[in-house]
């Protein structure tokens, strides 16, 4: 039975299993007549009091009593806290008089658990009879149990304590920040009935990450956050939407900040007002106490440690920021006016910057609503790059407070604009385009040719990143009907933002064809020095040279791409973060010209597992593209994993060929890595993607079709493949493939037609390809065309031949930086090698496939070269050795071992002597051998 009643724990301990270890085994100990010393410390709000509640729970359990207490901050009466525990024990029967047996507790406590709680608010007595305890030999059975705060405990106990637990005398918990997973089950247990918050695992885990990082894994502010309904784009700004509920979880904190004298509460208020981190000339004037009384005030607060010195010239801020909010909160509202008030003249009169101005004038707009609509819109303009959501409060603040048809209707519109573009770029997609559709219809004739351009430019980028690129290119492409042609000169800054839109959403819808002729002359036509930005240029150029890669123009394309990129690349990457269509652009660029370390690069920078923002539509774009850049580079996990991503995003955005393209690119993924094992599940995965494709023709579902096809043939499905190209209109002058990839689609076609037993006509597409790949000059597309037309050779018999092209289209895989294309084309090529070179360069060929399929985790490889090894193995073994020549290389080996000279073989033959020896060097190579006594020896034992 406990002597004092157990408290009961707030919440299940999370986290903390380490901790709890140790207590149970104290408790243990002390069950078994041993007692000892713990020492719980930590934070302010660390759960200090929730082990020691967990402790006290732990003795009931063995039944052991428990006598508890807690220090009282301000107390003055001596030996208070062991009073307080004396009456508890008492009260269950034991000693009367505290007087005398106080001082002794291990007699009084004996066989219980003495749990202590505060104990850095002890008075000074009850401090020396602690030290005492300490470093005395703990008489058993009695565990003394203290917590406390050691920034704010009395240095001599401290020093015992530390003294004590260096001899291994004093058990110390110090229970630390919490990780996510464990605020993740916090807040599972926290989630109030009904309201906003993660409701999915994914989504939850990642709310809880950011949480748990705000509150510095302190419970108890992952509690208050929780309670005040926390959400990542407000802090620390604000500590959530519901202040009554951070109120009611905040009564500790209120407990220690009503605690403090007048001073000290007046001057955390003014801090609280002014903000961490805050300095005490600021906080002097803010409050109005003055610098002596804020300084004495302000050390009160360090020593309740409300407040702790700041790493900034001198600065404090609170111990964490929601003790700021909590102090905030508790101060009335004439005082935070007055405040306020204060705080802005005092910013403005040493010039400080907009947003610091802006925070003050937020909450003026009842007294004052002209200037403070004006220093708000002047903050959100200096910070919607980097804090959208907080610049488009502002914004709407300020247009309320703002009469609605009185006052300058240009800054009425100019921040209706300014409000839609941070509400974009903060994902409130549905919101800015309802307020661009208003002003739209409300303001048509009010606007001015800037103003109207600038309005339509922001209602078609909410229509673009909803995914609604028709309305977004009806609305684009309106507005450029109010431009004159040819383009003015110079080109106004709105006018080139408008391009850019119409040019995005055709990009991104796959109709590039219908935007190249404006983007090719904005390009040419010079902006406003005072206009657009260098980013939105390069976006333009990005946008042409994209265009010009679709459309075949490679030259063009190519020298535009290594400028862009060399623009990208010196942006910083906060910078380079907020323009992510140009990162997605430019890497697609570079993926369809080969460059593919470039694309991963450009496609990946900036990359966040964060699918829930505003850029969902142009993050599907450079995930499909970092996909693929993957498989062509061999990562092939990599590719898969991005290929889930772009399917699940997809979906949630209603974009079928995009979930198309993903399983497509899914399937031959699998197939390279896990083998023909897995060829079913892969053909699976490629008939879904038909389906999607075949209810609609555009690039997406062309792009799609050669990887569809490239999944069939792996798992040897080779009229699939053949019908899966000429269906999409392949054989037919390739209408809807880009010219970037007709040499590919046509030689997969040329082998899978060959498979299928045409060779004529395979030969037809081999010679129609070679013509594409050396108009486009594409070094991966000859590669592709090369091992087409040496499989054409092989099948034919013509192994040296063959033997060259392998060789070459290998070595452009290799470079490329292709390592399964190489694999497969070394282990492809085997057997021609085998005939032209003998067995030790076909199994040279071979091992070095292996180990670069296996570097790769490309299973399908691996099989190949097995299988060709089996195969390469059985004819060596079974073949005469003269069946591996050549009928002219056999006829010079004879002469040769007959005893002729070069030449005089050459004269024979009619041959040069060079022909000769180079048929002899082949000889040699087949044969395994290095000379001609070599050969003469091994032709008379076979004969």
């Amino acid at each position: 039975m406990a002597a004092a009643p157990i408290p009961a724990a707030r919440e299940r301990l999370v986290g903390r299993q380490a901790e709890l270890s140790l207590l149970k085994r104290t408790v243990e100990a002390l069950g078994n007549g041993q007692g000892s010393v713990v020492e719980i410390s930590g934070e302010p709000g660390i759960g200090k009091t929730s082990l020691a509640t967990a402790l006290t729970e732990l003795a009931a359990q063995r039944g052991i009593p428990v006598v508890r207490a807690h220090a009282v901050r301000g107390n003055t009466a001596s030996l208070q806290v062991f009073r307080d525990a004396w009456a508890a024990r008492a009260a269950d029967g034991g000693p009367r008089r505290f007087d005398e047996v106080g001082d002794r507790p291990a007699e009084w406590a004996a066989g219980c658990a003495l749990v202590l709680d505060d104990i850095h608010w002890c008075d000074p007595g009850s401090t020396a009879l602690l030290v005492r305890l300490v470093r005395s030999v703990v008489p058993g059975p009695f565990l003394l149990a203290l917590a406390h705060r050691p920034g704010q405990t009395p240095p001599e106990l401290r020093e015992a304590l530390e003294d004590g637990a260096r001899a291994g005398a004093v058990t110390r918990v110090e229970p630390g920040p919490l990780a996510p997973e464990p605020v993740a089950a916090l807040l599972a247990d926290l989630r109030a009935p009904g309201g906003s918050g993660p409701r999915t695992p994914a989504v939850l885990q990642e709310f809880a990450t950011q949480l748990c990082t705000a509150a510095e894994g302190n419970p108890r502010h992952v509690r208050l956050l929780a309670a005040a309904n926390w959400h990542p784009e407000h802090w620390p700004e604000r500590p959530g939407t519901d202040t009554a509920g951070l109120l009611r979880e905040a009564k500790p904190l209120i407990a220690e900040l009503d605690a403090l004298s007048p001073q000290a509460a007046v001057t955390a208020s003014a801090a609280a007002v002014i903000g961490s981190p805050f300095r005490p000339e600021d906080t002097a004037q803010v409050s109005g106490l003055g610098m002596d009384s804020t300084l004495d005030a302000l050390a009160e607060l360090e020593r309740a440690d409300l407040v702790r010195s700041a790493d900034w010239k001198g600065g404090l801020t609170f111990r964490h920021p929601v003790v700021g909010h909590v102090a905030y909160e508790r101060a009335g509202l004439s005082f935070r006016l007055r405040a306020h008030r204060r705080a802005l003249q005092l910013i403005t009169g040493r010039g400080g910057r907009a947003r610091e101005r802006a925070r003050h004038a937020e909450h003026l707009l009842g007294t004052d609503a002209a200037l403070a609509a004006r220093t708000l819109a002047e903050g959100a303009a200096e910070i919607t790059a980097q804090e959208p959501a907080a610049a488009a409060h502002w914004l709407r603040l300020a247009l309320e407070a703002l009469p609605d048809g009185g006052g300058d209707s240009t800054v009425r519109t100019e921040m209706e604009v300014a409000c839609c573009r941070a509400l974009i770029a903060s994902g409130r997609l549905d919101e800015a385009r309802t307020r661009a559709h208003e002003l739209l219809g409300r303001r048509p004739e009010t606007l001015g040719e800037r103003q109207l351009l600038q309005t339509h430019a922001v209602c078609a980028g909410a229509e673009r990143q909803l995914g609604r690129y028709a309305e977004a290119a009806a609305i684009a492409g309106a507005a450029l009907g109010l431009l004159p042609r040819p383009l003015p000169d110079p080109l106004p800054a709105e006018a080139a933002e408008l391009i850019i839109e119409y040019g995005l959403v055709h990009v991104l819808r796959g109709t590039h064809d219908q935007a190249r002729a404006l983007l090719r002359e904005a390009v040419r036509t010079p902006v406003e020095a005072d206009g657009t930005k260098e980013t939105d240029r390069t976006v333009l150029r990005v946008l042409n040279a994209l265009c010009a890669t679709h459309a075949g123009d490679l030259d063009e394309a190519a020298d535009e791409v290594t400028h862009c990129a060399r623009l990208v690349d010196a942006l910083p990457d906060p910078l380079a973060g907020r323009t992510p269509e140009t990162l997605a652009l430019l890497g697609s660029a570079e993926l369809y010209l080969e460059r593919f370390t470039d694309a991963v690069r450009h496609l990946s920078r900036g990359l966040t597992a964060d699918h829930t923002g505003p850029q969902q539509p142009i993050l599907l774009h450079r995930l499909l593209g970092l996909a693929m850049a993957e498989q062509w580079t061999g990562h092939l996990d990599a590719s898969q994993r991005h290929a889930r991503e772009v399917e699940t995003l997809a979906r949630s955005l209603g974009v079928p060929p995009a979930v198309a393209l993903a399983q497509a690119m899914r399937a031959t993924a699998l197939v390279w890595s896990r083998g023909r094992e897995y060829a079913d599940e892969a053909v699976a995965l490629v008939e879904e993607a038909t389906s999607i494709t075949s209810a609609g023709h555009n690039w997406w579902a062309a792009s799609a079709t050669g990887l569809l096809a490239q999944a069939r043939l792996l798992a040897d499905d080779a009229a699939g493949c053949r019908r899966t190209l000429l269906d999409s209109g392949v054989s037919k002058g390739l209408p809807l493939v880009r010219p970037f990839s007709r040499p590919y689609l046509l030689s997969l076609l040329a082998m899978a037609t060959l498979s299928c037993g045409d060779r004529e006509e395979a030969h037809r597409l081999v010679r129609t390809a070679e013509a594409e790949a050396e108009r486009l000059g594409l070094p991966v597309q000859e590669a592709y065309v090369r091992r087409a037309r040496a499989q054409l050779h092989m099948s034919d018999g013509e192994h040296d031949a063959a033997s060259k092209l392998f060789e070459l289209a290998g070595e452009a895989f290799r470079s490329a930086g292709m390592p399964v294309e190489y694999a497969w084309t070394l282990a492809t090529g085997a057997r021609s090698l085998h005939e032209t070179q003998g067995p030790a360069a076909a199994f040279g060929h071979l091992d070095a496939a292996e180990a670069i399929a296996r570097a790769s985790t490309a299973l399908l490889v691996q099989e190949h070269v097995a299988q060709l090894r089996a195969e390469l193995s059985a004819d060596s073994r079974t073949a005469h050795p003269l069946g591996l020549l050549s009928d002219r290389e056999r006829e010079i080996a004879e002469l040769a071992v007959a005893g002729l000279r070069t030449r005089e073989i050459a004269e024979r033959l009619f041959l040069s002597p060079r022909t000769v020896e180079t048929h002899l060097s082949r000889v040699y190579r087949k044969l395994d051998v290095t000379s001609r006594l070599a050969l003469s020896d091994l032709l008379r034992r076979i004969s």
